[in-house]
């Protein structure tokens, strides 16, 4: 099942799942000129998918550069380990939880993804190919990553317009407890305690306005994705939720004390910490700074270099990677905003790396 536009020329992609993420994946690989097979366990769904234009043909290719597993956290490994027996270019995946899969699937052509891009329709209804513009993309290589593989992954990635950052998969689980597993959960029960109150009191939900809207919006997203989500990251989602009955406990008493200073103390520090939220900053391409980073032929480089990037907020807006035939050395090539320059160097050489710098306009 092909569409007239295929061709044999095209980069060529596959797609296992085509729901919500994976059907806006394809529409934006489609957009900018691949070929996307895609395949889904409900094959109705798969051909709906050819049928709005998400992907040019419902099947499997062993040719495709790259694989996205788009599927419930719960069977990612098993579709991932299927793809990579059935192609020999790089799986990813966009899963959210990474650990469990990273270390199950264990292979360097398979790097650990997650866009943190959603939308409140649910499926190919809500699938959109600006979904990704701006929004953070998290990649998960480990010690035993294919250096090309991840460079070629970033690529892709930031060809959709997402942010990509590395992080190592346990400390994206920590994360992500933090900034999206617990508001979702926390969403849920706020929302159930108005919908409980409003069984008594039919007024209850009109009188909820803007701020009580915002706050349980991610309430409105599929629940079938989060029991495994819950399952597989329990240890990190179990904490933070400690961490916020223990913060909730101390409002309490302050709100049952009134103790005026305390609360506006809380207050002050949580509106000071919301405007200091990262915006989006996209520098125009001549004003980038290159790093030529000479690295030794050893696992463990592109991930050590990547996830310093992000733990130093450095966005990396390209990368590559360049082997030597008369060495066990190459070069590791990325492009920094160049506001970031000293920082990324400075942590470089205090790590042992020795990089050549330069701004894009002179090269």
């Amino acid at each position: 099942m092909t569409s007239p536009t295929d061709s044999g020329s095209r980069r060529r992609a596959a797609v296992v799942g085509t729901g919500l993420i994976g059907g806006s994946i394809g529409m934006a690989l489609r957009r900018a000129g691949w070929r996307v097979t895609g395949s889904d366990h409900d094959e109705s769904r798969a051909l709906r998918a050819l049928e709005v234009g998400a992907i040019d043909t419902v099947g499997t290719d062993r040719d495709a550069e790259i694989t996205f597993i788009a599927t419930p956290v719960g069977v990612v490994a098993d579709m991932a380990r299927h793809a990579l027996d059935n192609s020999t270019g790089v799986v990813t995946d966009v899963g959210g939880v990474k650990t469990r899969i990273v270390d199950t699937v264990a292979n360097p052509r398979f790097i650990g993804g997650h866009p943190m891009a959603g939308s409140e329709q649910e499926g190919l209804d809500g699938a959109d190919p600006d979904l990704f513009a701006g929004a953070t993309w998290v990649l998960t290589p480990t010690e035993t990553t294919d250096p090309a593989g991840y460079a070629a992954v970033h690529a892709v990635v930031s060809s959709l317009g997402a942010d990509v950052i590395a992080l190592h998969p346990a400390r994206h689980d920590a994360l992500v407890a933090v900034v999206s597993h617990v508001p979702h959960l926390t969403a849920a029960a706020l929302m159930s305690l108005a919908a409980a109150e409003a069984e008594q009191h039919t007024t209850l939900l009109r009188l909820a306005a803007g701020g009580f809207r915002d706050m349980t919006r991610v309430a409105a997203g599929h629940p079938g994705i989060w029991p495994d989500i819950c399952v597989d990251n329990a240890d990190a989602i179990v904490g933070v939720l400690a961490d916020l009955v223990g913060a909730l406990d101390s409002l309490r008493t302050a709100v049952a004390g009134e103790d005026r200073a305390a609360l506006l103390d809380v207050l002050e520090r949580a509106r000071v910490a919301r405007r200091n939220l990262p915006g989006r900053v996209v520098a125009r391409a001549e004003e980038l700074v290159e790093f030529r980073i000479p690295v030794p032929d050893r696992v463990g480089v592109i991930a050590e270099v990547t996830t310093l990037c992000s733990e130093l907020g450095c966005n990396i807006y390209d990368i590559e990677t360049v082997h030597s035939s008369e060495s066990d050395r190459g070069v590791l090539v990325i492009t920094v905003d160049p506001a970031e320059r000293d920082l990324l160097r400075g942590a470089l050489l205090a790590r042992g790396y020795r990089p050549a710098v330069q701004g894009l306009a002179g090269a």
